[in-house]
């Protein structure tokens, strides 16, 4: 007998991952089916102020291996499927997906459904390798359904036998997200308003970097290309913008050494469609990414992008078209790419223009609002 789908559940770990990645997926769902969020959440109206139609229950689901903390979790979850009867629990993020797919796979949910948008583990080793590796295998084996944000994402779990090429998919072309192309455009006022915040002519060269700043986004990397080049590249800037989670401002500025003066940093925004449109190139030399959002959301606006040559990003830059690729952790490739691009503005201009052709036509939020429906709406 064919299981009807009435009723969903979401489970994340954080605030953010809601705002950031899920929040016009919730919404459109909210229209066909009766959803709630487990969130870890102190907001008593999380709901109201994002805007959704939502039950919410508050659950603390730590980042970290907590083993008090995660039993706590993971009983509180198999109590509230066992409660609510949900036929479909869908996870996203490594903590919250695995408690979810155990809970519901205790409580008995028909479908349990969990998105992979990266595997810390693919950067670690030893133990520590092991350990987490073995905890996405037993997520995997405790969900029905599995979806991944890139192909090639998708290949390197079938590759390292985390899960069966039959029980993971991929939506539209890639991107949990997407891009809402109404928000990251290009925009000349926003272009020149953050320019001249951080204090770079509109003759002047602008590299950016999105995200949080910590060892494994490469960011000594991009500093170390910086350095490199800047000397033959004086009109040439680097603009750091997210938290400096590793700690890692002050080895920036020395890795730049003289240079420092064209390095800046923003250390948040709520505007960062505002900081694609002012880039002339966006870097993300990252060592791990599920698929690399930031850098859609730059082409969205017309900024062609330079990203390391690792599962995830490879799906976001169509090499030689809308960007470049290096191999990971090799500066020296990298400051060749990056003064390719920074001296020829005729190339930069036509990457530019077809990565934003790209981003609207294969990657716009609606597109993958509609793929995520057509997907729940198989599942019956």
């Amino acid at each position: 007998m064919m299981q009807s789908l009435n009723k969903i559940c979401f489970v994340v770990a954080s605030e953010m991952t809601v705002k950031a990645f899920l929040k016009q997926h919730i919404i459109a769902l909210s229209e066909h089916y009766d959803v709630t969020l487990v969130v870890n959440t102190q907001q008593a109206d999380f709901a109201g102020q994002n805007d959704l139609s939502v039950k919410v229950i508050p659950l603390v689901i730590e980042r970290t291996i907590n083993p008090v903390a995660d039993l706590q979790a993971l009983f509180r979850l198999t109590h509230i499927f066992r409660q609510h009867h949900f036929d479909l629990v869908h996870s996203v993020t490594p903590k919250a997906g695995l408690l979810a797919m155990l809970a519901g796979k205790i409580a008995g949910v028909h479908f349990r459904l969990h998105t992979f948008t990266g595997q810390v583990w693919a950067t670690r080793n030893g133990f520590l390798r092991l350990l987490l590796k073995s905890m996405d295998r037993l997520l995997a084996a405790s969900a029905t359904h599995l979806l991944t944000d890139s192909f090639t994402q998708r290949q390197f779990l079938i590759d390292q036998k985390v899960t069966g090429a039959e029980k993971l998919s991929v939506l539209a072309d890639g991107s949990i997200s997407g891009v809402d192309v109404d928000r990251f455009m290009p925009n000349s006022s926003a272009r020149s308003d953050l320019r001249k915040q951080v204090g770079i002519s509109e003759s002047e060269i602008l590299l950016l970097f999105l995200g949080r700043l910590n060892r494994d986004k490469g960011v000594l990397d991009l500093a170390a290309a910086f350095a490199k080049i800047a000397v033959k590249l004086p009109r040439l800037h680097l603009l750091f913008v997210g938290p400096d989670e590793g700690n890692l401002q002050d080895a920036v500025k020395s890795t730049s050494a003289e240079f420092v003066q064209r390095v800046h940093f923003i250390d948040y925004t709520d505007k960062p469609e505002s900081c694609f449109a002012a880039a002339d190139i966006f870097c993300l030399p990252s060592y791990r990414e599920g698929f690399g959002s930031v850098i859609i959301e730059a082409a969205a606006c017309g900024v062609p992008a330079i990203g390391s040559r690792i599962y995830g990003i490879s799906d976001a830059i169509r090499e030689g078209q809308t960007g470049l690729l290096f191999e990971a952790g090799n500066s020296d490739q990298l400051a060749k790419e990056i003064e390719q691009l920074a001296t020829n503005s005729t190339l930069r201009s036509q990457m530019g223009k077809a990565a934003f052709e790209r981003a609207r036509d294969d990657f716009s939020t609606k597109r993958l609002v509609q793929a995520w429906l057509d997907y729940y709406d198989g599942l019956q």
